[in-house]
């Protein structure tokens, strides 16, 4: 097996300011002196695009922890929000909580676990609660319907 060769500290810090999120391409081109011609071929080598791939898969996943690590706040927010004296913030938390399950079903790679999570929600809604997402759910069929 061939031995792979090393990123050079010069093709490791531009890929580092293209992931620090305060340079543009071209900045990040421009501070570091390199020619687009220069990085272009850096682009078709196996080892640069595969550290390019690795970081832009790590970022993915932040990016996902820090989503599923507020997202039971944002809901918790959501439940408060049908408690609203205002009839249309109340509505449209409701119709967001309803379309939840379709999100995460989208994203759920076996459909029966889906459905089986979605049924789960249902059962854990206060009545009140459940009663004001039927109301808004009657509401928005009826202004379709119009």
């Amino acid at each position: 097996m061939a031995k792979m060769k090393q990123l050079r500290k010069r093709q490791l810090a531009v890929i580092d300011d293209l992931f620090g999120g305060d340079f543009s391409e071209q900045e990040v081109l421009a501070k570091h002196k390199l020619s687009r011609n220069v990085y272009n071929k850096w682009l078709s080598d196996e080892q640069f695009c595969a550290e390019l791939a690795r970081r832009v898969a790590n970022a993915r996943l932040q990016s996902e922890v820090l989503i599923a690590r507020y997202s039971l706040l944002a809901a918790a927010k959501l439940v408060q929000l049908t408690e609203s004296e205002k009839e249309e913030t109340a509505r449209k938390a409701c119709l967001d909580i309803i379309s939840l399950p379709k999100i995460g079903a989208k994203k759920t790679e076996r459909p029966d676990k889906a459905k089986k999570d979605s049924d789960k929600q249902a059962e854990l809604l206060p009545g009140k609660t459940a009663r004001r997402l039927l109301a808004a759910l009657a509401e928005e069929k009826k202004e379709n319907n119009s």
